[in-house]
C-alpha cells in the first residue's frame, strides 16, 4: 500500500482519470446537502399529508444534525478498517436506501429513512477532507474549494426544486425522492475509484491522535468551536432570518428572496477561501475578514436598517461561505496525517453539530419568551465574536501536537 509520503508526491494532472475523480467528488458532495435541503420548503406538505404535528415535522431537520453528532467520531475507525473509497461508497448506498424509505409515504419510514440519511451523510462530512489530504495533498485547497461549492450549489438547488415538484402529481414523496438522482449518479461515478490502489487512513502501527489527545488540545477545541459556531450561525439564520425580516415589515416573498441572496453570496467564498487558506502560513487574516463581515451583517439586521437589507445579506453570505470553507480546511491544516485529519474532523463535527442543533430551537424559545427578535439578534453578534476568538486561535500555524 502506498504511504502518505508517496501520495504527497502526486500532483493533479488533468487526464481522464483525474477528471473522473473530480466529477465523482462533486457528485458525492452534492449528496451531502441535497437530501437535507429538499425538506424545508415542503414541510407543510409532509405534515398535512401524514397528519403529524408541527413539532415532529420540525424535528425532521434536527434528526440529521443529531446523527452527525453521534456518528462522526466513529467514521475514522470504519474507514481505517474498510478503506476510504469503500467506506464512502457504502455510505452513498446507505444514503440511497434512506431516501427511498423516507419517500414511501408513512410516518415510521419517514423517520427511519431520515435517521439513515443522517448516518450516511456523517461519513462523507468527516472523511472527504482527510481523503483529499491522503490522495492529493498538494491540492487540498483546490479540491476543498470544488467540494464546498458543489455542496452549496446543491443546497440551493434542492431547496429550489422541491416545492414545485411537491405541487405536481408526484406530491411530497416525489419531491423527497428527487435526491435519488444525485445519489445514483454519485454511486456510478464512484465505482471507478474502487478499482485502483486503495487509500486507507492508517496501516500497520500508524495511528492518529486519539480522542484523549484531542480533548487535551486547546487547538482541537478551537477548531471544534470554529466548526460548531459557523454551523450554529448557518442553521439558525436558515431557520429564522426570513421570519426576522417579516417582523421588520418586509413581506414574506421578499424575505425569502433576501435569504436566497445570502445563500448565493456564499458560493464564491466557499471556492476562494480554501485555496487562499492553503497558501497562507496562518489563516488568521481570513478569520478577521469573515468575522468583520458577520459583524457588519448582523449589526444591520439588529438595527433594522431594512433599506439596505440586501447589503446585510451579501455580507452574511460572504462570511458564511468563507467561514465554512476555512472550517473544512482546518481539519487538514492543523494535523500531520490523513488519519489525524479524520479524527479531528470527527471530533469537531460531533460536538460542533450538537452545538448547531440547539441553535434554531433556542432562538425560537428566546423570541417567544422576550416577545421580540432584539435579544436573538444580539446573540448573533455575540456568536460572531466567539467565532472570531475561536477561529483566531484555530488559525495559528500549528498542529494539534504542538
Amino acid at each position: 500500500m502506498a504511504s502518505t509520503k508517496e501520495y504527497r508526491s502526486k500532483k493533479l494532472q488533468f487526464n481522464s482519470k483525474v477528471i473522473l475523480f473530480v466529477v465523482a467528488i462533486i457528485l458525492v458532495a452534492m449528496t451531502l446537502r441535497t437530501p437535507l435541503t429538499v425538506v424545508g420548503p415542503i414541510t407543510s406538505f409532509i405534515r398535512d399529508g401524514l397528519g403529524i404535528s408541527n413539532v415532529l415535522a420540525g424535528f425532521l431537520t434536527t434528526i440529521p444534525l443529531l446523527a452527525f453528532a453521534i456518528v462522526s467520531p466513529f467514521a475514522p475507525r470504519v474507514a481505517s478498517r474498510f478503506g476510504m473509497e469503500w467506506t464512502l461508497f457504502y455510505s452513498v448506498i446507505l444514503l440511497t436506501f434512506g431516501i427511498i424509505l423516507r419517500s414511501l409515504g408513512t410516518t415510521s419510514l419517514l423517520l427511519v429513512g431520515t435517521v439513515l440519511i443522517g448516518v450516511a451523510i456523517s461519513f462523507g462530512n468527516v472523511l472527504i477532507p482527510s481523503f483529499f489530504k491522503m490522495k492529493y495533498p498538494l491540492h487540498i485547497g483546490l479540491l476543498t474549494g470544488i467540494y464546498t461549492v458543489a455542496m452549496n450549489l446543491s443546497s440551493g438547488l434542492g431547496a429550489g426544486v422541491s416545492y414545485p415538484i411537491a405541487n405536481t402529481t408526484v406530491g411530497w414523496q416525489g419531491a423527497l425522492a428527487i435526491a435519488l438522482v444525485v445519489t445514483i449518479a454519485a454511486t456510478l461515478f464512484w465505482i471507478p475509484q474502487l478499482r485502483g490502489e486503495k487509500v486507507q487512513l492508517s496501516s500497520g502501527t500508524s495511528k492518529g491522535a486519539g480522542w484523549s489527545t484531542l480533548i487535551r488540545s486547546p487547538l482541537a477545541w478551537a477548531v471544534m468551536f470554529a466548526m460548531g459556531l459557523q454551523s450554529f450561525i448557518f442553521y439558525t439564520t436558515a431557520a429564522w432570518i426570513p421570519e426576522i425580516y417579516i417582523s421588520q415589515g418586509i413581506d414574506a416573498a421578499n424575505a425569502g428572496w433576501l435569504f436566497s441572496v445570502m445563500q448565493f453570496a456564499q458560493i464564491p467564498m466557499t471556492f476562494i477561501t480554501p485555496i487562499i487558506a492553503a497558501k497562507l502560513t496562518t489563516q488568521r487574516p481570513l478569520v478577521l475578514v469573515f468575522s468583520t463581515f458577520y459583524l457588519i451583517g448582523f449589526t444591520g439586521v439588529l438595527m433594522e436598517w431594512t433599506d439596505y437589507a440586501v447589503v446585510w445579506m451579501i455580507f452574511l453570505g460572504l462570511a458564511g461561505g468563507s467561514s465554512f470553507g476555512l472550517a473544512m480546511m482546518l481539519f487538514t491544516l492543523r494535523t500531520r496525517t490523513a488519519y489525524e485529519a479524520a479524527e479531528l474532523s470527527g471530533f469537531a463535527q460531533s460536538i460542533g453539530y450538537l452545538l448547531a442543533a440547539v441553535g434554531p430551537t433556542c432562538f425560537g424559545f428566546i423570541k417567544d419568551v422576550t416577545g421580540s427578535w432584539f435579544v436573538p439578534n444580539t446573540i448573533f453578534i455575540a456568536i460572531a465574536i466567539a467565532l472570531l476568538i475561536s477561529g483566531y486561535i484555530a488559525g495559528n500555524n500549528k498542529t494539534i501536537h504542538e
